[in-house]
C-alpha cells in the first residue's frame, strides 16, 4: 500500500502524519501533534502502518470558544510546513522583521540569485542572507551552501545558522581542516562529503586550496565582509586573492552569490565595480554618473541586485517599530604623570635613534622603525605592555625582504583594518631590534634597564589607569554594564586587575583575551550572573564575531584603535538590534600628552564619527588607513624639530588633502545612496506578503496569546506584558516534559519580542517550549483517551448578540502538495495550512461567509452559556447533517490550493523559462477538526 505525502497513518500505537521525504516502502513520519525531533522512519517491510482517519468532533469534546481559540492557534503554530507564500518561515526560530523580507523578495526574483545586501552594521544582513538560503533550500532550488567570512566570523554563522534556521554546518578553517580530510575518501573533497559548510575565506583563497574548492563548490555561496573581496587594482596579494576566487566562483553562470558587507565602497569606486562585476558582468561597467533619465533603465538594473539601507530607513518600515539604541558619545582625556612622562621621552629618544640610525641594510632598518612603532605604541597603552614590548624581539627579524618586514608588522601593529582581518590582534609585539642578542649587549642591557622603568610605573604612578577606574566606576553606578576595550593583551590583564581591587565586590570583573580558544570566550561570557553588575575587559578579539548586545550597554576605548573600521566593530558589538537598553555610551579615551593618540583621534577617528553623524552610516577612509598612520608616525618620528617631543606639523598638508578627500567620498556615497535607494520592491507588495505569511503561521503577538492562554489553562498564570513571567508551581508535570523545563523551575520570565534581556528567555513560534505546548494541546484535545484533555475543545456551543442566525465555525486541517520544476527536476513538498471557515443556517442550505468574518466571530465574546444537553444537541445536529458540508469543504481547499500558487507564483518572478510555475493540489479527506456554533440573541 502506497501512502501519499500529507496522510494520516496509524503504527506504534499512535497516529502519524506521513512526510513528502517518504519513499514507496520507507516512511518517514511525524507524529500527530508532535515536535521535529520525533520524527520516525519506518520500513513497510518490518512494521505494519494503517491508513488512520481523524474521528469527528463530538458532544464529548465540548468546551468554550476560549478553548476553540487556542485550538486553532495550537494547529496554526504547530505546522512546520505552512502554506503561506515561502515555504520556510514554519522552520526558522525567529520572526523576520518586515524589512528583512525585501532581500528575499529581491532574491527570488532573479535566476541565478544575485545579490549585494549592503545594510548598514547592526541591521541584521546575517538574518536577511540566510532566510534566502533557508527559503531555496526547502524549495528544492539548492543542495548544498557555503558560507565564505573571516574565519573570527565562522562559528557566529555556524551559531545564526544552527540556533535560527535549523542548519547545521561544518567549519572548514585551518584548524579543522585536516580532520574533515580524513574522512574523505581519496577521489573526494570536503565539499563533496560536506554539503553545508562554513569556510574560512583565507584559508581556502590559497593555491592549495583554491582549485579543490573551485572543482566541488556548492550550487549557493554566501560571502560575508565581501569588500574584503574587492579588487581596485592595488598590488594587495590577500586581497587579490580573495577577488580571483570570487570571480572564478561567480564565472559559472548557474551558481547563486549573495554578497553581505555594511561596506560596500570601502572609499574607492573601482572597488565597488569590482563587487559589482561579480553580480553580472555589465554591471560593472555602468557609466561612472547613473543620475537623471536618460539611465532610469541602468539604475533599475542595478537596483534588481542591490539593496542598501541605514537604521533610519528601516526603524519604522511598514508601521513596525524596529528599536535601535540612541548612542551617547564623549571623550575623556588623562595627563602623564612627571614620572611616566620622563620614561616617555627616555623611550621616545631610543625611537628616535634607532629610526634614523643608518647601520645595517634594508631589512635591518625596516626592523627597528617597526620596533620603535611597537615600543611607543606599548607605552601609550600601559606600563605592562611597554614591559612586555621591552623584553620582546622584534617582528620581522626572520624576514628576508624589507618589504616581507612591512607586511607582518603592518599587520600587528597598524591595526589590520578591513581588508586583513586576522584572528591574533591582540599579541605584545618586541622593540629588540637584533636578532641573536646576547644578555650583555649594550643594547639589550638599555631595554632591560627600560623595562624595569615600566614596570615600576604601574599603580600609582599610572595616571591612565587611575582616571579610568573612576569613569569605570561611574559607569557602574549610572546602572550601564561596560565592556573596555584595550589593545594588548598584558593591558587587559593590568587593568581588571586593578578594577578588581578598585570596584565593590559585589561587582564582577572578568577578562578576555586571545590566549583563549573562541568556545572559551563565549563561556565566559555566558557565565557571567546577570543579577550582578559586571565589567568585560577585552582584546579586539571580542570586536568581532560575538554580539554583546544582550550582556553589555556601553563601550569604552581605553586604547585607541588606528583603524577607524575597529573602533566601529568595537561599538557595534552592543550598539545593535537586540541591545535592550534604550542608551549605549561610547567613552573615547586618550592622553592629551599622548601625541600619538592625539594625531590618529584627530586626523581619522573625529573625522569618522563626524561623518557617521551626518550621513547615519560609516564611510570607509578613501586611503588605505595603515598608510594613514605609518604617515602620521613618520611625521612625528623624523620631524626636523626633534627633541623629545613629537611633531607633527609635516603632516598638516596631508591631513587636510585627507580630510577633504573623505569628504568627497561621503558625497559620492550620499548620492549613491540616493540613487540607488531600494527600489525594486514596492512596500505595499512587502506588506502583502507580510500579511499573507501571518495569515499562515502566525505571528508574534499569535504566539503571546496563545501561549499566556495555553499556559493559563495549565494552571500557570502570569503576570506583566514585555516580560511577562509565567508562575510554573502547579503546572502538570506531563507538561512540563512537553515544554522541555525542569519540573522544579518556579518562574520563566520571557518576551515574545526582541530585545530580550539576560534572564528573559525569547520565545518564537518554533521554540521548543512553543512547539512542545502547541504539541500538547492538540494530542490532548484529539485524544479521547487521555485523562486530563487539556484547555483546548473541539466543539462549543454558546448564545451571541454578534449573530442574527444560527452560525457555526468550523476549524478544518488542508493537506496541499506543492510541486514545482527546479534545477534538479520536479520538486515537491507538503504543506499544512489551518482554515477557518463559517456558514450561515443549516447545512443543507449553508451560506458561506467571509473569512474576515469568521476571524470576527472566533475573537467574539459569547453573552450567554448554553446548557449542556442543549450543546450536545445541536453539535449531534451538525455532526449528523455534516455530509452535506463535504462539496463545500473540497471547494475551499481548491480555493485555497488556487490561492497558494498565485501566492507562490507572485514571489518568484524570474527571467528562467518556466520559473515560477508551482502546481498545488489538495489532498483528501479534508479533516474536520472543530465544529464551534453560535446561537442568536440571549436565552
Amino acid at each position: 500500500m502506497s501512502f501519499e505525502p500529507g496522510a494520516l497513518v496509524a503504527a506504534r500505537g499512535r497516529d502519524w502524519v506521513v512526510l513528502p521525504e517518504s519513499e514507496p516502502d520507507f516512511l518517514l513520519l511525524k507524529p500527530l501533534g508532535g515536535r521535529d525531533d520525533e520524527v520516525a522512519g519506518l520500513h513497510l517491510a518490518l512494521e505494519e502502518v494503517v491508513p488512520a482517519t481523524l474521528p469527528s468532533p463530538s458532544p464529548d469534546d465540548l468546551g468554550d470558544f476560549r478553548s476553540g481559540r487556542l485550538l486553532r492557534d495550537a494547529v496554526r503554530l504547530g505546522f512546520r510546513g505552512g502554506a503561506g507564500p515561502f515555504r520556510c518561515f514554519g522552520r526558522i526560530a525567529c520572526e523576520p522583521r518586515p524589512y528583512q523580507l525585501v532581500p528575499l523578495l529581491m532574491a527570488l526574483r532573479l535566476e541565478p540569485v544575485r545579490l549585494l545586501i549592503a545594510d548598514d552594521v547592526g541591521i541584521g544582513k546575517t538574518i536577511e542572507a540566510a532566510l534566502i538560503l533557508r527559503e531555496l533550500l526547502d524549495r528544492g532550488e539548492v543542495r548544498h551552501f557555503a558560507v565564505l567570512c573571516p574565519p573570527q566570523l565562522a562559528e557566529q554563522w555556524q551559531r545564526e545558522l544552527s540556533g535560527k534556521f535549523h542548519l547545521e554546518t561544518e567549519l572548514v578553517l585551518s584548524s579543522t581542516a585536516r580532520r574533515l580530510e580524513a574522512a574523505c575518501r581519496l577521489d573526494q573533497s570536503i565539499f563533496d562529503l560536506y554539503p553545508a559548510t562554513i569556510v574560512s575565506t583565507d584559508f581556502i583563497k590559497s593555491e592549495r586550496h583554491r582549485q579543490e574548492f573551485l572543482r566541488s563548490a556548492p550550487e549557493l555561496i554566501i560571502v560575508d565582509e565581501a569588500h574584503t573581496c574587492a579588487f581596485s587594482g592595488e598590488a594587495r596579494s590577500g586581497r587579490h586573492q580573495r577577488h580571483d576566487l570570487l570571480r572564478a566562483l561567480a564565472a559559472d553562470t548557474e551558481r547563486h552569490l549573495i554578497l553581505v558587507t555594511a561596506t560596500p565602497h570601502s572609499g574607492k569606486d573601482e572597488a565597488f565595480r569590482s563587487l559589482l562585476g561579480l553580480l553580472g558582468p555589465e554591471l560593472a561597467n555602468l557609466p561612472e554618473d547613473l543620475a537623471g533619465e536618460a539611465n532610469r533603465r541602468q539604475r533599475e538594473r542595478l537596483a534588481a541586485h542591490l539593496v542598501q539601507r541605514r537604521r533610519g530607513d528601516i526603524e519604522h518600515y511598514l508601521g513596525a517599530d524596529t528599536p535601535f539604541p540612541r548612542r551617547e558619545e564623549r571623550e575623556e582625556t588623562y595627563r602623564l604623570t612627571p614620572d611616566y612622562r620622563r620614561f616617555f621621552d627616555k623611550a621616545l629618544r631610543f625611537a628616535r635613534e634607532a629610526v634614523t640610525s643608518p647601520e645595517g641594510d634594508g631589512v635591518r632598518r625596516r626592523v627597528r622603525w617597526w620596533s620603535a612603532i611597537a615600543l611607543l605604541r606599548s607605552i601609550g597603552s600601559s606600563p605592562a605592555a611597554a614591559a612586555a614590548t621591552l623584553r620582546n624581539r622584534a617582528l620581522g627579524l626572520d624576514a628576508a625582504t624589507a618589504e616581507e618586514v612591512d607586511e607582518a608588522a603592518r599587520r600587528v601593529l597598524l591595526d589590520a583594518g578591513e581588508d586583513d582581518p586576522v584572528e591574533a590582534l591582540d599579541l605584545t609585539p618586541g622593540a629588540d631590534p637584533e636578532p641573536e642578542p646576547g644578555p650583555e649587549a649594550p643594547l639589550r642591557r638599555r631595554l632591560l634597564d627600560l623595562a624595569r622603568q615600566a614596570e615600576r610605573l604601574c599603580g600609582a604612578p599610572d595616571a591612565k589607569l587611575a582616571k579610568a577606574r573612576a569613569l569605570i566606576g561611574e559607569l557602574i553606578g549610572d546602572g550601564y554594564r561596560p565592556i573596555v576595550f584595550c589593545r594588548f593583551i598584558p593591558t587587559a590583564e593590568y587593568l581588571a586587575h586593578a578594577l578588581r581591587q578598585a570596584l565593590p565586590g559585589e561587582v564582577v570583573v572578568d577578562c578576555v583575551t586571545g590566549l583563549l580558544a573562541p568556545e572559551e570566550r563565549e563561556q565566559r561570557i555566558a557565565a557571567l550572573d546577570p543579577r550582578k553588575a559586571r565589567v568585560l575587559v577585552a582584546t579586539d578579539c571580542l570586536s568581532e564575531g560575538i554580539n554583546l548586545q544582550e550582556h553589555f550597554d556601553a563601550v569604552v576605548h581605553y586604547d585607541l584603535s588606528w583603524s577607524p573600521t575597529r573602533h566601529e566593530q568595537r561599538d557595534g558589538r552592543v550598539d545593535r538590534y537586540g541591545q535592550t537598553s534604550k542608551v549605549v555610551r561610547v567613552l573615547t579615551y586618550y592622553g592629551q600628552d599622548n601625541p600619538i593618540d592625539g594625531a590618529v583621534l584627530d586626523v581619522l577617528l573625529r573625522k569618522q564619527r563626524t561623518i557617521r553623524s551626518r550621513l547615519g552610516i560609516s564611510v570607509p577612509v578613501p586611503e588605505n588607513p595603515e598608510a594613514v598612520v605609518e604617515a602620521v608616525l613618520a611625521a612625528g618620528l623624523l620631524s626636523r624639530r626633534g627633541g623629545e617631543q613629537l611633531v607633527f606639523e609635516e603632516f598638516l598638508p596631508q591631513r587636510e588633502s585627507l580630510h577633504r578627500a573623505w569628504e568627497a567620498a561621503a558625497e559620492r556615497e550620499k548620492r549613491s545612496r540616493t540613487l540607488f535607494a531600494q527600489a525594486a520592491i514596492r512596500t505595499e507588495e512587502v506588506a502583502d506578503e507580510v500579511a499573507a505569511v501571518r495569515r499562515a503561521v502566525g505571528s508574534g503577538s499569535d504566539v503571546a496569546a496563545f501561549v499566556r492562554e495555553a499556559l493559563g489553562g495549565y494552571r500557570a498564570p502570569s503576570t506583566g506584558e514585555s516580560p511577562t513571567t509565567f508562575v510554573l508551581r502547579d503546572l502538570p508535570a506531563s507538561v512540563a516534559d512537553a515544554l522541555r523545563l525542569p519540573r522544579d523551575l518556579e518562574r520563566l520570565a520571557v518576551r515574545f519580542a526582541p530585545p530580550a534581556a539576560e534572564g528573559q528567555r525569547l520565545l518564537v513560534r518554533t521554540d521548543p517550549l512553543v512547539e512542545g505546548l502547541a504539541g500538547h494541546v492538540l494530542a490532548s484535545a484529539l485524544d479521547r483517551r487521555l485523562p486530563d484533555r487539556g484547555p483546548a475543545r473541539r466543539a462549543a456551543v454558546a448564545r451571541s448578540r454578534a449573530v442574527s442566525l444560527r452560525t457555526t465555525l468550523v476549524l478544518l486541517r488542508l493537506r496541499l502538495k506543492l510541486s514545482e520544476l527546479v534545477r534538479g527536476g520536479q520538486h515537491s513538498a507538503l504543506a499544512e495550512e489551518a482554515v477557518l471557515a463559517a456558514f450561515e443556517g443549516a447545512p443543507s442550505a449553508a451560506v458561506p461567509l467571509s473569512a474576515e468574518r469568521a476571524e470576527e466571530l472566533l475573537a467574539a465574546t459569547p453573552d450567554v452559556n448554553v446548557p449542556a444537553d442543549v450543546a450536545r444537541l445541536q453539535i449531534e445536529r451538525m455532526l449528523a447533517e455534516r455530509p452535506a458540508l463535504e462539496d463545500w469543504f473540497v471547494s475551499l481547499a481548491a480555493e485555497r490550493a488556487r490561492q497558494l500558487a498565485r501566492a507562490h507564483e507572485r514571489v518568484r518572478r524570474s527571467g528562467r523559462p518556466g520559473s515560477g510555475r508551482v502546481e498545488v493540489e489538495p489532498l483528501l479527506p479534508i479533516d474536520l477538526l472543530g465544529i464551534y456554533v453560535f446561537l442568536p440573541g440571549s436565552a
